[in-house]
């Protein structure tokens, strides 16, 4: 083999990798969208409030306004969020393909509350319940931790099908 076979043969193993790494789907209520049509984007302009206290509620995306991303469509509620997203979805997409975090250091796929949200070290963070979140903040970096592991595990496992406990979106607007 030459050195542009090894090359093209890295390139499909780094490939191949990428791929598996998103092996489970995002989760999707019943609007359709990731994260019940809100702008994971906007999630990082928001202040973040102490732990204790409600989280700053987010902002609707624009069903017009989308882009495609871990088998989701997500919506935006600009054109420039949207294009900040496409060039790095990874960085906004939330954590856990956006089952609650909560859930998944506990080793399950459960929905997850767009309202109930936490910036940590620039990723983004849901939760399914009020109750949830005061669990979930007894030892965040704790939680992270257990999640992290356990999402290696459950990670390929389809995503929740479940509907968001007492909870119905106003996004994404039209």
């Amino acid at each position: 083999m030459n050195r542009f076979t090894l090359s093209i043969a890295a390139v499909a193993t780094a490939l191949s990798m990428s791929t598996a790494a998103f092996a489970g789907d995002q989760y999707v209520d019943e609007t359709g969208f990731a994260v019940s049509g809100y702008d994971v984007v906007a999630y990082f302009d928001l202040p973040v409030q102490a732990v204790g206290t409600p989280a700053t509620a987010p902002v609707a995306g624009n069903a017009g306004i989308t882009a495609d991303y871990n088998g989701a469509t997500f919506a935006f509620s600009s054109e420039a969020n949207r294009d900040k997203f496409v060039a790095n979805p990874a960085k906004f997409a939330p954590q856990y393909d956006g089952h609650c975090a909560y859930g998944v250091s506990k080793g399950g796929k459960v929905p997850a509350n767009p309202e109930l949200w936490r910036i940590v070290d620039d990723k983004l963070y849901l939760n399914i319940t009020k109750n949830v979140v005061s669990f979930w903040e007894e030892d965040i970096p704790g939680n992270i931790s257990l999640a992290t592991n356990n999402w290696a595990n459950i990670e390929p496992e389809a995503a929740s099908t479940r509907t968001i406990p007492q909870y119905s979106s106003a996004a994404p607007s039209k």
